[in-house]
């Protein structure tokens, strides 16, 4: 088995549907499989699987898992070489499996690869983050960043300066689209459940760096994106998720006693950041 496929769906049957006919329908020339893990969706996105799909593994949970953990029941299973990770709410282009499938070969390298992705319009996204230390960040909330836009200290974490164009190595790519070598799911384990809606994919890529493995991201597939199909739904609480998300990843990976004041710092900034976006949503 060359590909496994893991999707995780929540309440976004039809774009669900559209992502599965983009890959059935200019099927990659290797053998793969498909999982569609659904977090006891209300309409009917299992039932429409079941029914349009059935070449599909179709794991129906009785309640909402959340994406860690959504994630993990479909790579528990894979059999493929490779793992994508793919959210619902993406278009896949002709040959575009293959296209990356083909860049894992030719670099034994790679842990992981991204791809670039666009609006629906065409317009570009940006989809490549670098790690969020604390100090990135603090340029951030400060608004170092935007004063400062093609600097590589004050831009480290949006990364505004990247050249969407070229083949690159890089930190994090959005978790949208996120080809895995199965043998570093085996060196560095799966998706971590204390994070289980945001930085579950920004934690295992650093786990994956650390272990010696590198992390590109390529222009050569275009992917088309329409973006936070699912956590729109509830756009409020991922506010605030987002933030615990962010301290949870601090108090992993940065827990020496010199990063403490940094952390508290950005902890009380973000949480009001984090209120001011909930209401922006509310209007």
């Amino acid at each position: 088995m060359n590909l496994s496929i893991v999707i995780v769906n929540w309440n976004t049957r039809q774009l669900l549907l559209d992502a599965l006919e983009s890959i059935y329908n200019a099927p990659p020339s290797f053998h793969f499989e498909v999982f569609v893990i659904d977090n006891n969706s209300k309409d009917e996105s299992a039932e429409a699987v079941a029914k349009h799909f059935p070449k599909v593994v179709l794991i129906a949970n009785k309640d909402n898992k959340g994406y860690a953990e959504g994630n993990n029941q479909g790579m528990a299973r894979a059999k493929g070489k490779y793992v994508l990770l793919l959210n619902p709410d993406v278009i896949l282009p002709a040959q575009g499996l293959e296209k990356a499938v083909a860049f894992m070969e030719s670099h034994a390298d790679c842990g992981a690869l991204g791809v670039k992705q666009v609006h629906p319009d065409g317009r570009l996204q940006r989809s490549v983050r670098g790690f969020p230390s604390p100090l990135s960040i603090l340029w951030e909330l400060t608004g170092m960043s935007r004063l400062f836009t093609k600097s590589r200290a004050f831009g480290a974490y949006r990364m505004s300066w990247f050249d969407y164009a070229s083949v690159c190595e890089v930190d994090q790519p959005m978790g949208t689209f996120l080809l895995i070598r199965q043998a570093v799911i085996e060196q560095v384990g799966m998706l971590d459940l204390s994070f289980p809606i945001f930085f579950n994919e920004v934690d295992w890529c650093l786990r994956c760096k650390r272990a010696g493995w590198k992390i590109y991201y390529t222009p050569d597939v275009e992917i088309i994106h329409y973006g936070g199909a699912s956590t729109s739904q509830v756009g409020v609480a991922m506010a605030w998720e987002s933030r615990r998300g962010l301290l949870s990843f601090y108090a992993k990976h940065y827990p020496a006693f010199w990063f403490l004041p940094l952390r508290a710092f950005i902890a009380c900034a973000s949480f009001p950041y984090a209120w001011l976006q909930a209401r922006s949503r509310k209007r």
